[in-house]
């Protein structure tokens, strides 16, 4: 990213004639429209940059087993592929994560028309989600954490949803290469709120080819079918005897090569929803375990979330270039978004999404890198 190695507080040391203190100051983005980033981390440990627009994780720097750095967050070389097919890279997504059927929702017996994508439905939000926001942003540093806390408002009738909503994200690094995504949300009137980040990773790093070496397991004994618009049909499976049982771990180019008409429905891979085993909404557990086998380094995947939808890149066409200049053609990368599920608001056998005033909605996935 241009900038030294040598910190000052735990974060990057400021450039000549920047000011110094314990936490850098925002600078703007070399790439217009970005908007505002922030880079925090510790020295010789991961780095990670946040940008304030769709309080996107921008860039993740981790050690493979030799201790060599790379960056292994898929993001776009130029700013105006954010507004096409790299929309959603590394952006926090919301009002609702993933599909709403139709744009249909109804909150105590009042049904509201949603903003819709050209599909007709609603997605993270509708065509003007959080993920094109400009959030406030603050930093906070201590001895063993460091990152972000970013803010938003979202008014009533945002999107079509019901209900002014206040939210913050945060990003935390440790020193033991934890990343920890925590929401908090607060309403107004009764509402929806399904938040979730839309990272795409590649262990061997984002400019490094695709994804299909690496090693997928995932705690979950259901996953959720999908017709042909990608919204749930029927009720949830088990993953039993199909190639969506990675509940021990399994090379993707075994698991997406087969004829399973579920991944031909999604566009030869995984666009599908994983019901994890069931645990008190406080409470943190494995969800999911990435491995690349060239670098060594591993991601584990703890969230208080009843779900992961899972994508594997298979739309993508080349026509994104990455930050290392190369195209993003597909299965580059691997989307591990921890969330409620698709379509929940109108099916009454999920979890519910519901938020009412005087409640908090809070979430949190740790995502913890280390190697073999």
């Amino acid at each position: 990213m241009g900038h030294p190695q040598e910190s000052v507080g735990g974060l990057p040391r400021p450039k000549t004639g920047e000011p110094s203190g314990r936490v850098r100051r925002p600078f703007p983005s070399a790439d217009v429209g970005t908007g505002d980033r922030w880079v925090f981390g510790f020295p010789g440990r991961a780095r990670a940059e946040v940008h304030t627009r769709g309080a996107r994780l921008h860039s993740l720097v981790v050690p493979d087993r030799w201790g060599r750095l790379a960056d292994v967050v898929l993001s776009p070389r130029e700013a105006g592929a954010l507004q096409g097919e790299a929309r959603y890279f590394g952006a926090t997504v919301g009002r609702y994560a993933n599909r709403i059927a139709h744009g249909r929702l109804t909150v105590d017996g009042v049904t509201h028309r949603l903003d819709t994508q050209d599909t007709g439905h609603s997605l993270h939000g509708g065509p003007d989600g959080f993920d094109q926001r400009s959030w406030r942003c603050e930093p906070f540093h201590s001895a063993n954490r460091t990152g972000v806390r970013l803010f938003l408002h979202s008014p009533d009738g945002d999107q079509g949803f019901p209900g002014a909503v206040s939210i913050r994200v945060s990003y935390t690094l440790d020193r033991e290469d934890n990343l920890t995504l925590s929401y908090r949300a607060e309403a107004e009137a009764p509402t929806v709120v399904n938040l979730s980040n839309h990272a795409f990773w590649n262990l061997e790093g984002e400019d490094r080819g695709n994804i299909l070496a690496h090693h997928l397991q995932i705690d979950a004994p259901l996953f959720t079918p999908v017709d042909a618009e990608l919204i749930p049909e029927g009720p949830h499976r088990p993953v039993s005897d199909t190639p969506f049982d990675l509940r021990r771990p399994r090379r993707l180019s075994d698991v997406l090569t087969h004829t399973d008409a579920q991944l031909i429905t999604a566009g030869g891979g995984f666009d599908h929803n994983w019901v994890l085993y069931p645990a008190r909404r406080s409470q943190l557990r494995r969800a999911a375990v990435l491995h690349a086998p060239v670098s060594g380094r591993r991601l584990e995947v703890r969230t208080t979330e009843p779900g992961m939808q899972v994508y594997t890149g298979n739309g993508f066409s080349g026509d994104v270039i990455g930050k290392g200049g190369r195209p993003y053609r597909a299965y580059a990368g691997i989307a591990l978004e921890t969330q409620h599920f698709p379509d929940s608001p109108n099916r009454a056998s999920d979890p519910t999404t519901l938020l009412r005033p005087g409640e908090v909605y809070r979430s949190t996935t740790v995502l913890s890198f280390t190697t073999d």
